[in-house]
């Protein structure tokens, strides 16, 4: 006679595994993970700005200048691509800056996280032709990030206000 068959223990998805859980991970774990995390994102987003996908034109051929992006000439998906870019660097700067909030060298690592920001907008106006991209827009999506945490901010502060 066969023997009863157990039943299969339950298995957490790996989602549910790797989720940040307040007993058992500490602040400081979670913390290094993201600040490697946005690091690697900055990192990656800064060289793809600076070193536009399809590279630069070298030659003045077919009416190019040398030196801006080759994916410039698609206009459309370039712009995506700029702003989307210029997006993800600005919220990873803006992890960064918060999560070494008060660190030894916080003022060190505001300038130069605040420099690779402008080093980055150097780069980019420099390699895209003026007709490709509105400069405005790109200047706010940068920008954005940084806003929408002062109005989230501002919303607790005087949510906390009114019901305090």
């Amino acid at each position: 006679m066969a023997a009863p068959q157990q039943p299969l223990p339950k298995i957490r998805s790996w989602f549910s595994y790797f989720r940040y859980e307040e007993g058992r991970d500490s602040p400081t774990d979670a913390r290094n993970i993201l600040l490697v995390v946005a690091t690697l994102i900055a990192a990656v987003t800064f060289q793809a700005g600076v070193n536009p996908p399809g590279g630069v034109w070298q030659d003045e051929r077919s009416g190019h200048f040398p030196g801006t992006a080759i994916y410039a000439s698609q206009t459309e998906a370039y712009y995506v691509f700029l702003i989307s870019n210029t997006i993800a660097l600005s919220t990873s700067i803006l992890v960064i800056i918060s999560l070494t909030h008060r660190f030894p060298f916080q003022l060190e690592i505001l300038v130069a996280t605040i420099s690779m920001l402008v080093t980055y907008g150097s780069a980019i106006f420099a390699v895209t032709p003026k007709e490709s991209v509105k400069y405005r827009t790109l200047l706010t999506a940068a920008a954005l990030p940084f806003i929408l945490r002062c109005l989230i901010q501002g919303f607790y502060k005087c949510s906390s206000m009114m019901s305090g």
